[in-house]
């Protein structure tokens, strides 16, 4: 039966010939029109759910979901001449770097040595490949001071908190817009167990900018390295292996605009070799402490190897100065003296 109300169908303008076609599913009337066929509720509140989707970096036109996953979301553009696919990270989602978990001191107080001898045997330490009795005997006979070795290995692992703090002080004014970042990954052990230790290196600087310490090898590791390294700088492109951990975290985490380079073979134009040349510097140092006691201290440890890298030891390739300085760090003696990069 008709039923004459005071509406208007939205499609053709039709004010005068409806029928009742139901209820939808938040309970509202819906209506026909006898006109046009076009079925419309007059009485539901319009509104429009705000979902937050990013908008198309192509076209500027809105996105929809296409993929949701646990540490990233696929959106495509709703413009099907476009059809841009996009990837977006959940930063919440990602777990923070190793390198962010550093236990221990972060100052000098209640040290029964000076300063000078204990930044004297972590350079010993961490420049070279003496172990600890060597560094005790040597400081002995040269400098006549008497210390164990396992007060030099407490120095070597206690101090990783302070020399953080050093180095988030110092970052910024360094200057990592590259056109490449390496990464990598290699293998360490830890009370006999495999872990893996990830590696990401500028080329123009071969400033290591980060690592992550970790029990596994996959996707989630390469996503904890990227977003630790993100907000550093801007880069063209990314170099690593072909191993597919890599591939969704660039997109997601560095961007479209980062282009992954994925090296086949050693025969490529663009190889890894820097960062496999890195690798093989940290072995050599790795090699002398025989793996490690446990997480924390491996962890201590590998910090403070490359604070050192980067900060302290200077490089043939880069005509005796260091990673830091290429980046644009220029301290004066008494500043150098301050953030401890002279003993």
């Amino acid at each position: 039966m008709q039923k004459i109300v005071s509406i208007r169908c939205p499609k053709c303008n039709n004010n005068h010939s409806f029928y009742r076609y139901g209820k939808d599913i938040d309970g509202f009337q819906k209506y026909l029109c006898r006109n046009c066929n076009h079925q419309f509720t007059p009485d539901k509140p319009s509104f429009r759910v705000n979902k937050n989707y990013p908008r198309c970096p192509l076209c500027g036109k809105a996105t929809f979901l296409h993929h949701d996953y646990d540490l990233y979301s696929n959106f495509r553009c709703g413009d099907k001449r476009c059809n841009h696919s996009m990837f977006v990270p959940k930063p919440t989602s990602i777990l923070p770097a190793s390198m962010s978990k550093l236990v221990g001191k972060e100052d000098f107080k209640r040290m029964r040595y000076p300063v000078h001898i204990i930044i004297t045997a972590l350079s010993m330490f961490y420049l070279g490949k003496s172990s600890f009795r060597n560094i005790a005997l040597i400081l002995r006979v040269a400098n006549n001071i008497k210390v164990s070795h396992t007060t030099i290995s407490n120095w070597c692992k206690k101090f990783a908190p302070l020399f953080n703090n050093l180095s988030l002080e110092l970052m910024p004014m360094l200057n990592f817009d590259s056109d490449e970042w390496h990464a990598d990954e290699t293998v360490v052990k830890i009370s006999g167990q495999k872990y893996y230790i990830w590696f990401i290196i500028d080329s123009e600087t071969r400033f290591v900018l980060g690592f992550h310490l970790s029990p596994h090898r996959d996707s989630n590791q390469a996503f904890t390295l990227f977003n630790s390294v993100k907000e550093l700088g801007t880069i063209n492109s990314l170099v690593s292996d072909r191993y597919a951990a890599y591939k969704q975290a660039c997109k997601s985490v560095l961007g479209d605009g980062v282009k992954h380079i994925r090296v086949e073979s050693f025969r490529d134009d663009i190889s890894n070799n820097l960062i496999e040349s890195f690798h093989h510097q940290f072995k050599a140092w790795y090699k002398t402490k025989q793996g490690f006691n446990s997480y924390d201290s491996a962890n201590n440890l590998i910090f403070m190897f490359i604070f050192f890298y980067n900060f302290v030891r200077p490089h043939s390739a880069l005509n005796g100065l260091t990673p830091a300085q290429v980046a644009g760090l220029n301290l004066t003696k008494k500043e150098k003296q301050r953030y401890l990069l002279v003993a």
